[in-house]
C-alpha cells in the first residue's frame, strides 16, 4: 500500500500520516527529512518527535531518500516520510552531481517497488500565482512533477484541509 498524503502548513497532514501508520499495526520506521537549521525549524522537529510514538525507529536522512526507502521496506513495516518538500528543498540546495530528474525518478521507483507499506507526507505548495524568483519558480516546478509522478503510482492519495482528509484518489 502507497498512500501520498498533502496539505498546507498546519493542515493536519502529518498528524493523519501519522495516524495511518500506527492503523497499519506493522513495525514503524520514520524518514525525516529535516535539518534544524535554524531555530524555528529545531522547535518544529521536537513537537514532531514528541508527537510521535517513541518506539517507531527513526531514521534522518535529508538527501538519500530512495535509499532509506529501499533499505527499511519490509513486508511486515510501514515506512512513513515526513516530508517531501523538505527532502526536495535540500536535494535543491545541495551541491549534488545529479540532476532533480534522476533523483525524483530514483524516488518514485524505490516507492514503487517497496514492500510492504510507504506514507508519504508534502506540502501541496502549488494552489497560488507563479512565483518571482528563479529558485522558487523551479522548485514549485518540481513538487507539482514530483507529486503527479508519485499520485500515479500511489494506491492512496489525499489532501488535508482544515485536519480533514479528502481522497482524491483511493478509498479511506
Amino acid at each position: 500500500m502507497k498512500t501520498l498524503v498533502l496539505g498546507g502548513i498546519k493542515s493536519g497532514k502529518s498528524r493523519l500520516a501519522e495516524k495511518l501508520a500506527i492503523d497499519s499495526s506493522m513495525s514503524v520506521v520514520y524518514v525525516a527529512t529535516a535539518t534544524g537549521d535554524d531555530g524555528e525549524m529545531q522547535k518544529r522537529i521536537a513537537h514532531h518527535k514528541t508527537t510521535r510514538p517513541q518506539h517507531w525507529q527513526v531514521v534522518e536522512e535529508p538527501l538519500q531518500l530512495a535509499e532509506a526507502i529501499v533499505d527499511h521496506s519490509a513486508a511486515d513495516t510501514c515506512v512513513l516520510v515526513d516530508c517531501l518538500t523538505l527532502w526536495l528543498t535540500n536535494v535543491l540546495l545541495s551541491k549534488s552531481c545529479s540532476t532533480m530528474e534522476q533523483r525524483r525518478s530514483e524516488l518514485v521507483h524505490a516507492c514503487q517497488h517497496a514492500q510492504g507499506t510507504v506514507v508519504m507526507v508534502s506540502n501541496e505548495t502549488n494552489m497560488g500565482i507563479i512565483p518571482l524568483g528563479e529558485l522558487t519558480r523551479q522548485y514549485c516546478d518540481e513538487v507539482g512533477l514530483l507529486h503527479q509522478q508519485l499520485a500515479a503510482i500511489c494506491d492512496n492519495v489525499i489532501l488535508t484541509v482544515a485536519g480533514l482528509p479528502h481522497y482524491l484518489k483511493g478509498k479511506p
